[in-house]
């Protein structure tokens, strides 16, 4: 409950915040949008079109985790992921906030499923990341981008929403299930990846071991489809007493 409660007022602060620096009313918002878009990085420092690119890595790190424990929620996780990619952490947290703590998963993988829960995905994520922080490092001007972190309200949004990405994952139970999923009991485990922002959850997912896959149904069902077969049979047989007296 205390893990839910700092997500929430995490969320409550950051769209607060958010409302308050009102980047769409900026001119500049439209400007560096586009060029973004457009691929047209040249004319932007090398350092926010980087930031830009991770906020795209981090809703699939999370996807990574999200739609396993997805198929064992009550709703789907779909629309938290594709929003995510648009909006971070204000379209995340709310996933992350209504989900219940699940170490379990059922059912067969589907493709999406199977491609999220491959080592070679995770891979593909860190050498993304790797050649991203390169560029920002060999191109990049940390001067200039401080001064636009100060004073352009979009660049200074989407530099706190990767933060928030980093902070909030070792905040959230969906980590600990994920890793009780695939029967990952060592501590040290956890903090490693915990304690290592962006490269400690890519490296989990380069190791993790794969989801096994079980029966399509949930046990707690067969445990009731059988009650009700075992009531059936006593009824049976009580109705074959009476006949018989």
């Amino acid at each position: 409950m205390l893990r839910k409660i700092i997500l929430v007022v995490i969320w409550l602060a950051f769209v607060t915040y958010t409302i308050l620096l009102a980047p769409v009313d900026q001119p500049d918002t439209w400007v560096i949008g586009w060029q973004l878009l457009t691929l047209k990085w040249g004319q932007l420092n090398a350092i926010i079109p980087t930031i830009f690119c991770l906020m795209g890595v981090w809703p699939m790190i999370y996807a990574c985790m999200m739609f396993a424990d997805g198929r064992m929620q009550n709703f789907r996780a779909w629309p938290y992921f594709i929003g995510s990619n648009f909006t971070g952490v204000i379209c995340l947290l709310p996933y992350l906030i209504a989900r219940k703590s699940n170490q379990e998963f059922y059912g067969i993988k589907d493709k999406w499923l199977s491609f999220l829960d491959k080592r070679s995905t995770g891979f593909g994520l860190l050498f993304t990341t790797l050649v991203l922080f390169s560029y920002a490092f060999i191109a990049g001007n940390w001067q200039d981008y401080i001064q636009q972190f100060l004073n352009r309200p979009f660049v200074h949004l989407i530099s706190l929403d990767f933060l928030l990405m980093c902070l909030i994952f070792p905040i959230t139970s969906l980590f600990d299930d994920d890793m009780a999923r695939r029967g990952i009991r060592d501590k040290r485990i956890f903090w490693a990846v915990a304690l290592l922002p962006l490269f400690g959850p890519l490296i989990y997912l380069c190791w993790r071991p794969p989801l096994s896959e079980t029966a399509s149904y949930h046990p707690s069902k067969n445990f009731n489809i059988n009650s009700n077969q075992g009531n059936n049979n006593q009824g049976r047989g009580k109705e074959n007493n009476v006949l018989l007296h």
